[in-house]
């Protein structure tokens, strides 16, 4: 498609600006639309010389200003939608998560349909499909399992209900009389150079003496390197934009994950740190299902003290249950009709990733100078 245009919802965020790099090198790519709430300004001197390779649009706008919507959609062939709220501890409001992650996105599809936009990528997550249960073995599932997430805690039930308006929006007419061709990516937990997850558990390591707290001992499951994830978007894009292709993607789900090693959430921050002095802590812990029900009753807890004070639980059986599971996927149904392959092996995002972690430590010794002098 000669001089097409792509919006991408998100774009300030960890895989959302790894997108508009790589839609940097897109074939007859006219112009790049980034959105989001707010752009660091490291972020926005980036964009900024990209500009001299392609035209490129900030806009800082809310998924939920319809008017926002409407300019950011005049003439886009493609929308790459990222943008959503994450919260696996139920600490922001669920209506927010709510508003942002399902209307939000309904609100786009609207937008779409008005401006005639015939290509609709969205974001979704392997917590759609789950895991529901601990005791729940999932190893290289496929998408025809027809997996779904039974919790009604907020990301996991917005990501899922939005999954679903984006899918059933597929062959909608547009205004033109054109046809909306949609499909979902539903990526693994994804890890990288810029993932606030990680930098989170970095952060904690560094102030309990290199040592990484064990919380998912017991889980098996397959990571996926960002840049692999963010190459996913751009071959969903592609396929949704060829004729041929276009039939059989519309309206599908692909899991998205690569050659990283089936490991332990544990296991995979150890990995990627322990070049700089980490190590895993190797007190015992309580038994999973003592854990597991110790959470629930902090729920209860949270529940009763809710009508005269806000009291956050440490841990919640969802995020137990996240963290301690055998939940793997394989990719290739994504292999067959997207032709994705991963663009970075294990060894090269583990080097990246470890390279990155390396300046956080590097950083932090540096303030622990500035701060004894």
């Amino acid at each position: 498609m000669a001089g097409w245009i792509c919006l991408v919802t998100g774009a300030g965020g960890f895989l959302g600006q790894r997108i508009v790099r790589l839609l940097v090198e897109e074939k007859d790519l006219q112009e790049i639309r980034a959105l989001d709430k707010v752009f660091s300004p490291e972020l926005r001197e980036e964009f900024s010389k990209l500009q001299s390779k392609i035209k490129l649009t900030i806009l800082e706008g809310d998924i939920l200003d319809e008017q926002c919507l409407k300019k950011a959609c005049q003439d886009t062939s493609v929308i790459i939608h990222t943008a959503c709220i994450i919260d696996f501890m139920d600490v922001i409001h669920r209506e927010t998560i709510m508003n942002v992650n399902l209307k939000g996105t309904q609100f786009l599809l609207e937008a779409c349909v008005q401006a005639s936009v015939p290509n609709f990528i969205y974001t979704s997550t392997i917590e759609v499909a789950g895991p529901n249960s601990y005791r729940e073995i999932i190893q290289n599932g496929h998408e025809d399992e027809h997996l779904e997430s039974t919790w009604s805690a907020s990301y996991p039930c917005s990501k899922k209900l939005a999954e679903k308006a984006v899918l059933a929006a597929n062959g909608w007419a547009l205004k033109n009389g054109g046809t909306l061709h949609t499909c979902a990516l539903r990526p693994m937990y994804i890890y990288g150079e810029g993932s606030v997850f990680l930098y989170n558990h970095i952060c904690k390591a560094l102030k309990n003496n290199g040592i990484i707290k064990q919380s998912s001992k017991f889980s098996i499951v397959n990571p996926v390197y960002v840049g692999n994830v963010a190459w996913a978007h751009i071959l969903a894009s592609r396929a949704l934009q060829d004729p041929k292709k276009a039939p059989r993607v519309g309206g599908q789900f692909y899991y998205i994950s690569d050659d990283t090693p089936h490991q332990s959430y544990d296991n995979l921050n150890y990995s990627l740190s322990k070049e700089w002095g980490f190590s895993l802590e190797s007190r015992m812990s309580l038994p999973l299902f003592l854990e597991y029900w110790l959470a629930f009753l902090l729920e209860i807890v949270s529940f009763l003290l809710s009508p005269i004070y806000k009291y956050q639980p440490p841990f919640n059986r969802h995020l137990v249950t996240l963290l301690n599971s055998v939940f793997t996927f394989s990719y290739k149904k994504a292999q067959r009709d997207l032709g994705y392959e991963p663009a970075f092996s294990w060894e090269e995002a583990k080097q990246k990733t470890m390279e990155w972690i390396g300046s956080i430590v590097k950083e932090h010794k540096k303030s622990l100078k500035t701060k004894t002098h």
